[in-house]
């Protein structure tokens, strides 16, 4: 097995971006710092392919971050790892919206290759434009899909793996009626987020609906509408698993203007495990994952490409606080 970087800095016991830096001579550790990490590197055989010396050799020496959107609290740490990684190599970053389709700026960067590389997390953005831009020189890395390319990485989070634990968790708590309440619906986040929530309610024998009922677009105020809505109707679930942090938010608001208490008559458990939700009252109960550690190993793999590991998949972790109502249980 081919050891990654991720290997070497969980030997030396260091951050992923302090591995770059030490194995880039970088000022900015110590010298006893950077012989640990040469120590964890030598001990796994740990050697930087190829790719990142051809990286090195454009002459933009900038990395492209291309989101769907650069609001909300998800992006903040993702955006921390990526530029310390890319710091650590001597390069800058360039961020840029996919709003707009064919017409936002990091459909033109990528099309005219403006930046030496990029990472994606953006569906707008079509797997063909991708394909056809990438290559050796032009190495891309994506974190909402997976494709099949020598020049093309994936990095993703175990989503379905994550919602499937904490349905899982809710039906453990004797709640049966749990409704999900969905992101943007073509998403890959959003979708494999509903395959766990679906197996696990199959697993158990319990009913859903074969129509996502309450949808929003994983603002607050999305999931704060959605949650109204779905009190208006005839259908009243006894929990809710939001897709993420800030619709389940704003569901709780929603719940807590309607008079009904949460967690005791309805349960809600959300995705990502933002800073606020250990603020909200209830505390939120969550799905965790690094954000940091995701954009850390993504620009990690621009300058570092291995062909027998061109996928990686990050695990998640049940956060559980006030709002399931099960604070002893796991």
């Amino acid at each position: 097995m081919v050891a990654t970087i991720k290997d070497v800095a969980r030997i030396a016991g260091v951050a992923v971006s302090t591995v770059s830096y030490a194995l880039n001579n970088s000022p900015k550790i110590s010298e006893e710092t950077r012989k640990k990490v040469v120590r964890a590197a030598e001990s796994l055989n740990y050697r930087p392919s190829n790719a990142a010396r051809n990286l090195k050799k454009q002459k933009s020496e900038t990395i492209g971050l291309f989101l769907y959107s650069l609001g909300g609290p998800f992006y903040s740490q993702l955006i921390e790892g990526i530029q310390e990684v890319v710091a650590s190599y001597n390069y800058n970053l360039i961020v840029c919206s996919t709003f707009g389709g064919e017409n936002s700026s990091a459909h033109r960067f990528l099309r005219e290759k403006f930046v030496d590389g990029a990472i994606i997390m953006g569906t707008p953005i079509s797997d063909s434009l991708i394909l056809q831009v990438a290559g050796k020189d032009f190495p891309i890395v994506v974190l909402d899909r997976e494709l099949n390319s020598d020049y093309v990485r994936s990095v993703l989070i175990d989503d379905e793996q994550g919602a499937y634990d904490a349905v899982t968790h809710l039906i453990k708590l004797g709640r049966r009626k749990i409704e999900f309440l969905s992101g943007p619906l073509f998403t890959i986040d959003n979708i494999n987020r509903y395959e766990g929530y679906k197996r696990a309610m199959d697993e158990h024998n319990l009913p859903f609906s074969p129509e996502i009922l309450m949808q929003g677009n994983c603002t607050e105020t999305s999931g704060y509408q959605a949650m109204k809505l779905m009190l208006a109707g005839s259908q009243m679930p006894d929990a809710v698993f939001a897709a993420n942090d800030e619709m389940a938010i704003g569901a709780i608001r929603a719940l807590n203007e309607a008079n009904l208490s949460v967690p005791e008559q309805v349960a809600v458990v959300g995705f990502d495990n933002i800073h606020q939700s250990s603020y909200v009252r209830p505390s939120l109960t969550t799905v965790g994952h690094s954000r940091y550690e995701l954009g850390a190993i993504a620009t990690q793999c621009l300058f570092n490409s291995s062909p027998k590991d061109n996928s990686i998949v990050l695990p998640t972790e049940l956060v559980i606080r006030q709002s399931c109502g099960g604070m002893g249980v796991s």
